[in-house]
């Protein structure tokens, strides 16, 4: 099988010392561990120039389209890294799906207006990368066999080169503002609670969204957030126009390696306190909560039943469940489901099969997004999507496209949200939609 080609590069635990020389580039991407402020991503990935741009097309069903990402990777063609070498990609896809690309994969309704124009799906297919181990401390750029001699010197150039960073601002020109009231919130609550009482479902993730007019450069934006909320599954995406996504996220969606699969749910959520004492106090409160558990253990059996339609029957298992873990501005409650892929199956059929993630539609899935389109008012765009990467050999890892930014035509929209169950509190979780995108609001409020 082809080899791929590395060229090492003095390492960087910041990406932003290589990614700002091409960030303004057509397909520009990063997806970020957030080192050293973040402590569980390992690696930082990096693009730009794509070989091919794929964007969903008006009217392609969502498994039409995972199609033609998959005949993409296959005229790219097959390529292995040198022995020894572990490194996530060897060439092939990266990019976003949007929430609203589930519309593809499922029968939904359209109530909920489309006001940010946001393509469902756009993934660039990539011959080269530069990678980032912050494990092994090593920088390289991965080349894919079929890159030119030419273009692989064009970029060892680039890279070599003393870079000055450009001075950039953003600012807001008005306070991040909810959409919706708290009134407004109660009733949509107040909904919800009247379904799960019919036995409609058992939790909805119900969210606001927070917009304001703004100016500038999104990366600095994303540089500024970054440094107050670091986080394993951070991204950045040049989008036409001067848009941009800004993602924070803490959640790994789905990963495929060697096969083996594995999502981890994010479900259960307390504030952070500056006091030592309450912060602690806060956490075990979060570990002891019925209601919390309850919640993640909804989504955990969602989530085996999701992938359990991909993966081998009997190789579905549950490592990890109700794990704590703490960011910068609250604590979580975090679960472990992994499998082994079925014969004939791949990362892109447990896309089709298991998108969106389960943890941020509720449960039963199909049912908790018929009640969410008709109860928020606006369609989620990127929030509750995914950046990813699929690579040539079948690796792929994604988030959930939470504390997540989308900077398009002059505003900065973010979203928040939290489980609806039976004995929720309106008010609590009003407050919690809040709390969760509070740092990113309030950084960006600063600059």
């Amino acid at each position: 099988m082809p080899t791929c080609t590395l060229h090492p590069l003095p390492y960087q635990a910041d990406p932003a010392h290589y990614f700002a020389r091409l960030r303004s580039e057509p397909g520009a991407i990063l997806l970020d561990s957030a080192r050293p402020g973040a402590e569980r991503g390992r690696f930082d990935l990096l693009s730009a120039w794509p070989l091919q741009q794929l964007q969903a097309q008006t009217g392609e069903a969502g498994r039409d389209y995972l199609q033609r990402l998959r005949q993409a990777l296959t005229a790219l063609g097959e390529a292995q890294l040198p022995d020894a070498i572990e490194l996530p990609f060897a060439g092939g896809l990266i990019g976003y799906l949007s929430y609203d690309f589930g519309r593809r994969l499922e029968q939904l309704p359209a109530l909920a207006t489309d006001d940010l124009g946001l393509p469902d799906a756009q993934l660039g297919l990539y011959a080269w990368a530069l990678v980032s181990d912050h494990q092994l401390q090593t920088s390289q750029l991965v080349f894919h066999p079929t890159l030119s001699e030419a273009e692989r010197l064009r970029l060892i150039t680039l890279f070599s080169a003393e870079h000055l960073p450009e001075r950039t601002a953003f600012s807001l020109l008005a306070p991040m503002a909810g959409d919706l009231t708290a009134e407004q919130y109660r009733t949509a609550f107040d909904q919800v609670q009247h379904y799960i009482q019919a036995g409609d479902c058992y939790q909805i993730n119900l969210t606001q969204r927070f917009r304001a007019p703004c100016q500038g450069d999104p990366w600095h934006a994303y540089q500024a957030l970054r440094a107050a909320c670091p986080t394993p599954f951070s991204g950045y995406q040049q989008l036409g126009d001067g848009a941009a996504i800004l993602s924070f996220s803490p959640e790994r969606f789905v990963r495929v390696s060697q096969g083996e699969v594995e999502t981890r749910p994010i479900k259960g959520t307390r504030p952070r306190a500056q006091d030592p004492d309450e912060d602690a106090r806060n956490a075990a409160q979060l570990l002891a909560s019925p209601k919390d558990r309850s919640e993640n253990l909804m989504i955990v059996d969602l989530l085996r039943n999701d992938i359990g339609r991909t993966c081998q029957i009997g190789s579905v298992k549950v490592p990890e469940l109700f794990s704590l873990e703490s960011y910068p501005n609250v604590h979580h409650l975090v679960s472990s489901i992994t499998g082994r892929l079925a014969p004939g199956k791949d990362a892109l059929t447990l896309i089709g099969d298991s998108f969106p993630g389960g943890s941020i539609t509720g449960a039963p899935k199909i049912r908790a997004m018929q009640i969410i389109d008709e109860l928020e008012p606006t369609r989620r765009a990127l929030y509750c999507g995914s950046l990813l990467y699929v690579d040539v050999r079948g690796e792929m890892d994604s988030s959930i496209a939470i504390r997540s930014l989308l900077i398009k035509e002059g505003h900065v929209s973010c979203w928040g949200g939290g489980a609806v169950v039976a004995d929720s509190s309106w008010q609590a979780e009003y407050e919690e939609s809040i709390a969760k995108v509070r740092v990113l609001m309030q950084t960006l409020q600063a600059l």
